[in-house]
C-alpha cells in the first residue's frame, strides 16, 4: 500500500536538518532538564556547560537536532524525546523543520519562541505569533514557507 500526497508532501519531521548545505551544528550535553523534543530552541546553562530548555530573557544557544539512530527515547505519544545527560547536537546557524505550535507562518514572518510551558506549547517551541509574555522573538530566525498539515515547517536560522 502506498501514500498518495494529492496536494502537498510534508514539511519534514521536527527536528530534521533540511539543508545540509549550510549548516553549523555543535556537540553539547542535555541538561539535567531536558528539552520535551527535537526541534525545539534551547539555551547553555553557564555554570554546568549544559543544554536547558528556553527561558525569558535568555539567549538561544540554538535549535536541538534530532539524532539518528540513537540517543533519544519516546513520549507517550511515540514522539523521540531528548534524554538527560546525553550527548546533543545543535544547530547554530542552518535550516531545519520544526512545529510551528501557534499561528500560521509566512516566508520572512517573525520566528517566536516559547518561554512559558503551556498545553500543547512546551517551553522552547516555535510559533508564527506572539502570546504576551508566554513567547519572544528567536532573533535571527525567519520561516521559509507555510506549515504542512502538521504544522511541520522549515525555518533559517542564523542565515
Amino acid at each position: 500500500m502506498s501514500n498518495a500526497f494529492l496536494y502537498r508532501m510534508p514539511a519534514g519531521i521536527p527536528g530534521d536538518v533540511s539543508r545540509k548545505d549550510s549548516l553549523t551544528v555543535e556537540p553539547a550535553v542535555i541538561g539535567a532538564t531536558a528539552a520535551a523534543e527535537f526541534g525545539l530552541a534551547v539555551q547553555l546553562d553557564g555554570s554546568t556547560g549544559t543544554l536547558l530548555p528556553m527561558a525569558s530573557n535568555a539567549s538561544a544557544r540554538g535549535l536541538l537536532v534530532r539524532p539518528y539512530p540513537a540517543q533519544s527515547t519516546t513520549t507517550a505519544q511515540g514522539a523521540a524525546a531528548p534524554v538527560a545527560g546525553a550527548q546533543a547536537d545543535v544547530m547554530r546557524r542552518g535550516y531545519m523543520t520544526v512545529k510551528c505550535t501557534a499561528g500560521t507562518p509566512a516566508p520572512g514572518a517573525t520566528v517566536y519562541v516559547q518561554v512559558v510551558a503551556a498545553s500543547g506549547k512546551p517551553v522552547g517551541s516555535i510559533a508564527a505569533a506572539d502570546d504576551a509574555g508566554n513567547r519572544e522573538v528567536l532573533t535571527g530566525c525567519t520561516f521559509m514557507g507555510a506549515a504542512d498539515a502538521d504544522g511541520n515547517v522549515e525555518i533559517a536560522y542564523n542565515i
